[in-house]
């Protein structure tokens, strides 16, 4: 006789697809925390390239895949308010990303998942 519990094989399939899920949302949830993090990296590159410069100075942004021609005194404020959106949406994401990780950490625990990689 087996010292461990036998699962029913319906049961255990229904507990692997939640697993997946779980792994799914995770995965899907860092990627998405990844691009934001590298936008908003490029949102302050620029900020910083721009700060010093004079605010009559013309500059470039692309709007809908096309170049529109601004100077750094309309570009600046826009960029800072998108970069403070990109940083209170990161801060979103990984409260959520958090959340997630520890829900799939309790129902680990409730239904005794042990994970075992080939």
């Amino acid at each position: 006789m087996s010292s461990q519990q036998q699962i029913d094989p319906k049961k255990q399939q229904e507990l692997q697809l939640q697993y997946t899920n779980f792994k799914n949302t995770l995965q899907q949830l860092a990627q998405k925390i990844g691009d934001i993090e590298q936008e908003a990296e490029e949102h302050k590159l620029v900020i910083e390239t721009l700060d010093p410069l004079p605010q009559d100075r013309k500059c470039f942004r692309m709007v809908n895949g096309v170049l529109v021609e601004r100077t750094v005194q309309e570009v600046l404020p826009t960029l800072k308010t998108n970069s403070d959106g990109l940083k209170s949406v990161l801060e979103e994401m990984l409260k959520q990303y958090k959340s997630k990780q520890s829900e799939l950490d309790s129902w680990k625990k409730k239904n005794n998942i042990q994970v075992v990689q080939p």
